[in-house]
């Protein structure tokens, strides 16, 4: 699982194996770690209530609907999933998204399990 931060917009590209597994009721979770010992977490967990994002001293923890997530993971033309969350002074804006295969290749980097590139075809 990636995680791209910018500004207010919190974006998580997910693998096949991922988005199985988040079909089937799983959370999915990743950490960055530092020299010092410190981790920074993300994790992304279905949920029997509404969206929402959750920000402590664990890391970032998104929640969505197991049913969204569901769906989602069967659809093979829906690439991913949007939400808005309303803040004091904006938006938070969520994008969950399945990972493709980069059309240029790079080194060291495995994209065996990343969803076919639809520009690729």
């Amino acid at each position: 699982m990636k995680l791209r931060i910018l500004d207010s917009t919190l974006r998580l590209r997910l693998d096949r194996a991922e988005v199985e597994a988040l079909g089937r009721g799983e959370a999915q979770q990743a950490a960055t770690r530092f020299p010092g010992g410190e981790a920074f977490g993300y994790r992304l967990e279905p949920t029997s209530g509404g969206i929402g994002a959750i920000y402590d001293d664990q890391g970032i923890t998104l929640r969505v609907p197991s049913e969204q997530l569901q769906a989602w993971a069967k659809d093979k033309q829906q690439v991913g999933i949007r939400e808005s969350l309303a803040l004091s002074d904006g938006v938070l804006v969520l994008l969950i998204e399945k990972d493709f295969e980069c059309l240029e290749p790079r080194n060291g980097e495995d994209q065996s399990n990343r969803f076919v590139n639809p520009k690729a075809m």
